[in-house]
């Protein structure tokens, strides 16, 4: 008869085993939400800067080339174009949106094969937003009150830029990398599209009653 002792698995040496990833390195990842907004918003932007580049290099090879968003007085892409703000950095501000934007997309479609990013990306995609917040905040005062015109295609680059950047901000906040207080999170992550739709209402609102005798008109 033969007897069967019982057999013991013996562990595998240290330096053998698979390293656990180390505790608290900050690498996160958001919901699928935020990261199709990324791609969808950065797109907008994309579509914008895109569509602007190409009607600036038919206007300068034709200055009589009318853009097909120029509409009226008010809605005159064209007059915007030829504007000394089109180019604040020395080229044409779409070159600059095509690069920004499609760095938003390539995050946001990272972001839905499974990325994760440590703190201190999500925080630099922030200030990513707010500069380009902060820049679109400038153009629309001198669209709205030096250039008196608006573009059509900068409105939606825009909104797409505001839109991305409170979603952005409400991430980080919900989830401490940005100082908050409690109810701020709990609201932000109550309600996240609240601050946009406020922001674009103002926009709205400022573009209404520059123009309100030809709105009504």
């Amino acid at each position: 008869m033969t007897m069967t002792r019982g057999t013991h698995t013996k562990p595998a040496p240290a330096h053998a085993r698979p390293a656990a990833p180390p505790a608290g390195d900050g690498a996160a990842g958001p919901g699928r939400a935020l990261a199709w907004l990324l791609v969808v918003t950065g797109a907008a932007g994309v579509l914008a800067s895109w569509v602007i580049t190409l009607d600036k290099y038919r206007l300068l090879e034709d200055p009589h080339f009318t853009p097909g968003c120029s509409l009226n007085p008010v809605v005159s892409c064209g007059s915007v174009m030829k504007s000394d703000q089109a180019a604040v950095f020395g080229f044409p501000n779409p070159m600059l949106g095509l690069v920004a934007y499609g760095m938003v997309v390539a995050i946001g479609a990272g972001l839905l094969a499974g990325a994760r990013h440590r703190g201190w990306f999500w925080l630099g995609l922030n200030a990513g937003t707010l500069f380009g917040v902060g820049f679109c905040t400038w153009l629309m005062w001198q669209s709205l009150y030096e250039i008196n015109a608006l573009c059509l295609w900068c409105c939606l680059a825009w909104a797409a830029t505001i839109v991305m950047f409170w979603h952005v901000t409400a991430e980080n906040a919900r989830h401490g990398r940005l100082p908050a207080p409690r109810g701020a999170r709990r609201f932000l992550d109550d309600l996240p599209w609240l601050p946009p739709a406020l922001h674009l209402g103002v926009v709205g609102v400022l573009v209404l009653t520059r123009w309100w005798d030809f709105w009504t008109g």
